[in-house]
């Protein structure tokens, strides 16, 4: 019986350092990222892999602009689309997170995730898509890490250039000119509000770019993107 104890007080050991070395991990690329810009993400190597299944030699579609190319349309409409608080919250927003606690709760599955915009980040850095409370908590503990270490300015920056906005697009830069055909600087209002509408069902809009919803959904985000505060 004293054996069984010690193997289980072992693994249990075993498995806490385990947690904390990855969060190690996590913070060191953090870090390392704060000024150097990153070339890939766990979602855009998840999606490189699902589409080069289909066609081998397939590759993204990612530029790095600097934060002061990419259009002041853009950050507006993006903030009024997917957080609205973005400049003032430290990451996440409990009522946020309660509420998709008892969406869930009513569903009986995670199906939910009150995430903001630098929670968005976070999963997409480092996690998968997987939908359960384990990944929310990591994510939550990668977005207070992220909060403690860069501005609202650099979070926004690497959020824009790295978030999903089509089939094998990402980035503002190569949404633009998936779209249309202009860079991340130009875009004007109805492009910029376009694009942050299909936010966050990107590849679906990319075939459904006439879609009523997201017609609906452009004139509100047209109307609020100049009352939300976007990092300077």
């Amino acid at each position: 019986m004293r054996t069984a104890l010690q193997w289980f007080v072992r693994l249990m050991l075993f498995a806490i350092l385990a947690v904390f070395l990855l969060q190690l991990w996590y913070f060191a690329h953090i870090l390392a990222w704060t000024k150097i810009n990153p070339d890939h993400t766990s979602f855009m190597q998840i999606r490189l892999g699902e589409i080069q299944r289909k066609t081998p030699s397939a590759k993204l579609k990612q530029t790095w602009v600097p934060y002061d190319k990419i259009s002041l349309n853009l950050k507006r409409a993006v903030v009024a689309a997917e957080d609205s608080g973005f400049v003032n919250h430290p990451g996440y927003e409990m009522e946020a997170i309660e509420l998709a606690l008892k969406r869930n709760a009513r569903r009986g599955r995670v199906t939910h995730g009150g995430s903001t915009i630098t929670q968005q980040l976070a999963k997409n850095l480092f996690l998968t898509g997987e939908r359960s409370y384990v990944r929310k908590a990591q994510e939550l503990v990668i977005t207070l890490m992220i909060e403690a270490v860069w501005d609202k300015r650099r979070i926004f920056e690497v959020y824009l250039n790295v978030v999903e906005w089509g089939n094998g697009v990402f980035g503002a830069e190569a949404a633009a000119q998936h779209y249309y055909g202009s860079s991340a600087n130009n875009l004007g209002s109805y492009q910029a509000a376009t694009l942050a509408g299909m936010l966050p069902a990107p590849r679906y809009f990319d075939k459904n770019r006439n879609s009523r919803f997201l017609a609906r959904k452009v004139g509100t985000i047209q109307a609020r993107m100049y009352q939300v505060s976007v990092p300077r």
